[in-house]
């Protein structure tokens, strides 16, 4: 039997959350488990710091832990060059400084105002000198997918009928109807986070983990085993069984 992989979705700034989903994991796997985290570590939620304070410190523990890049991880880098560069994936109307999104939140977590009265270069001024390099660093350096032999992760999704290995940085980052509405198997069982959904659901060819901790519901870890997948509780695992439209 392969060792368990467990997958966490997206944290979106909930430090507290992602304390009790680390515990949930050491709990199952131990100290040495395998954790390929989906993206999206920052926004909407209060602690975004604190969680890359902890990510940062596992990967330079040499922790088991993958880190892949969200959409909200890649407008956090790209915010923080020289220029700041947006994301043209988004709609005219939003920012990565909205409050929609959630920069605005990430950015006082560094103590750091991005009231919307206040010119962006003045921000960005107060930004690069209060964010870490460590943490700009970590972020250019996040992953876009993993895979095993029956599992293929990435953030949002594949493009279908495009094979893995040529699938493009934005569908992995942004992808949503596309993705969703395909319900014939993928090469691998793909698992992704980007959209929220009520509870980690198992559609048969995807399994999606963002159970919108960026709104404050909780956040969520999942095993991966061989065929199996669980979803991973304070009374242990829990079968996660496919269900289809």
């Amino acid at each position: 039997m392969p060792n368990p992989i467990y997958a966490i979705g997206d944290v979106h700034g909930q430090m507290g959350q992602l304390d009790r989903i680390l515990h949930l994991i050491e709990t199952d796997g131990g100290k040495d488990a395998h954790i390929v985290f989906l993206g999206d570590y920052t926004d909407r939620g209060p602690d975004s710091r604190a969680v890359l304070d902890t990510l940062v410190e596992g990967k330079a523990q040499a922790r088991n832990w993958t880190f892949l890049k969200g959409n909200h991880d890649r407008m956090f880098e790209w915010f923080m060059e020289v220029p700041p560069r947006a994301d043209p994936y988004m709609m005219v109307s939003l920012y990565w400084l909205h409050e929609r999104l959630g920069g605005d939140t990430t950015l006082a977590s560094y103590g750091v105002n991005a009231h919307p009265e206040r010119r962006e270069k003045d921000v960005h001024a107060d930004a690069l000198a209060r964010v870490p390099q460590s943490h700009v660093d970590f972020l250019r350096s996040l992953q876009l997918t993993h895979e095993t032999d029956k599992v293929f992760f990435a953030h949002a999704g594949i493009r279908p009928g495009i094979p893995l290995h040529k699938q493009d940085e934005e569908d992995l980052l942004w992808i949503r109807q596309e993705f969703h509405n395909h319900t014939d198997p993928h090469p691998k069982l793909i698992v992704h986070g980007h959209t929220p959904v009520r509870a980690a659901t198992h559609y048969g060819n995807r399994v999606n983990l963002d159970t919108a901790a960026g709104y404050g519901e909780p956040l969520t870890a999942a095993v991966f085993e061989g065929d199996r997948v669980w979803r991973l509780t304070a009374q242990g695992r829990v079968p996660l069984e496919p269900v289809y439209a």
